[in-house]
């Protein structure tokens, strides 16, 4: 069995969270687990905007993850991971298709995602399905602690 014929399903809190979340720790590149990722404020993420997806494998384990998130007016994803094994089969592309097809039944007209300079393979990802680089708009951050 390979990637592309591997069935979908959404993400089930709390019991897909530690696999999950052990999986983006592994990563190798383009992830960041961070303090919004604590099983806490992941449940109340969740909680929130429960447009959260990830393909089982058919060994029991996480093979890859994307995460939508829609506040009634713009979309967010993040999270977009693919094992590095089954890059290049169509799963990112799969994925990514799902989360915006349930972005759009919500009603988002737009969307975002966020994509570090120095992760060309994202860049040339995002491109190639048709996500473009918002060069008019400057991204500010901030940490609240």
């Amino acid at each position: 069995m390979n990637s592309s014929s591997a069935a979908l399903r959404e993400f089930r809190f709390p019991d897909d969270y530690d696999e999950v979340r052990q999986f983006w720790e592994g990563v190798e590149k383009g992830i960041h687990v961070g303090a919004s990722d604590a099983p806490l404020k992941f449940k109340k993420r969740f909680n929130a905007t429960p447009i959260y997806f990830w393909l089982p494998s058919w060994i029991t384990r996480s093979v890859g993850t994307v995460i939508g998130g829609f506040d009634g007016r713009r979309g967010m994803i993040y999270h977009l991971a693919v094992a590095s094994a089954l890059r290049g089969q169509g799963l990112g592309s799969r994925l990514m298709n799902e989360v915006e097809a349930r972005l759009r039944t919500k009603g988002c007209l737009k969307c975002y995602l966020i994509v570090l300079r120095d992760n060309k393979e994202a860049v040339n990802f995002y491109e190639g399905l048709g996500w473009g680089l918002m060069e008019q708009v400057l991204l500010f951050g901030k940490e609240l602690k």
